[in-house]
């Protein structure tokens, strides 16, 4: 009688442990099921920290600047539309940095006192900007930004008009930006984009065979819209 007890005992103690290893193998199936996506399911993955942009750039100088020694001198600069590109970083999900490339001309007039020069000289110049923005992510596909930053501009190809000799100095400005991605998909979407950029070169002009200085006070207006692409 006590082994039939004991084979009972025993019996029952391994049903148990069947039923326990039966359901903690029939779990482990259902999780892995669940970790597996449907058979034609899209599997989503997080982007690149890498985006580009293509615009097209407005470029708005302010007129204003002056000639040193000449009293009631102003001066003008032509206004452009050129290709831009543009390179992103993003460190996190709202920190970016954007390198902003791109390149156009300057026509100079004398204006006010010096009005009579005409077209003083073209310059062409080169303002690689390097912004640290902050993207907001609260709005779905509508994705707006701020950012601040540091420009280098480089004058070349300089031609004087009505000036004998023409050089424009390069130099260091800042900038300030406000924009918005609108994204289609996960990679493509369209952008507008407004920057403000504060440059101000000193330059030398020739004259009649006079030497004199000034400064240009560009200070443009950078206005974008174009495509945005992030792998």
């Amino acid at each position: 009688m006590e082994r039939k007890r004991m084979g009972v005992a025993r019996g029952i103690t391994a049903a148990i442990f069947l039923m326990l290893a039966g359901q903690q193998a029939v779990a482990a199936e259902l999780a892995q099921a669940a970790s597996v996506p449907p058979a034609g399911a899209a599997v989503t993955e997080w982007p690149s920290h890498w985006q580009i942009r293509l615009r097209a750039l407005g470029v708005i100088t302010e007129d204003s600047g002056y000639v040193n020694t000449v009293p009631g001198s102003g001066l003008s600069y032509s206004d452009t539309v050129v290709p831009e590109l543009d390179i992103s970083y993003f460190f996190t999900d709202n920190i970016a940095a954007e390198l902003i490339l791109g390149t156009t001309y300057a026509n100079i007039e004398g204006q006010e006192a010096i009005g009579g020069l005409g077209n003083i000289g073209k310059a062409w110049l080169l303002p690689p900007t390097l912004t640290l923005q902050y993207h907001f992510t609260d709005f779905g596909a509508f994705k707006p930004y701020v950012g601040a930053g540091v420009n280098y501009t480089i004058f070349y190809k300089q031609d004087a008009g009505s000036a004998d000799a023409l050089n424009v100095k390069n130099t260091f400005g800042t900038a300030l930006q406000v924009g918005f991605d609108y994204m289609v998909d996960q990679h493509w979407g369209v952008n507008f984009d407004v920057k403000k950029l504060f440059l101000k070169p000193d330059f030398d002009v020739t004259v009649d065979g006079a030497k004199l200085t000034g400064k240009a006070a560009l200070d443009p207006w950078l206005i974008g819209a174009g495509v945005t692409y992030r792998f």
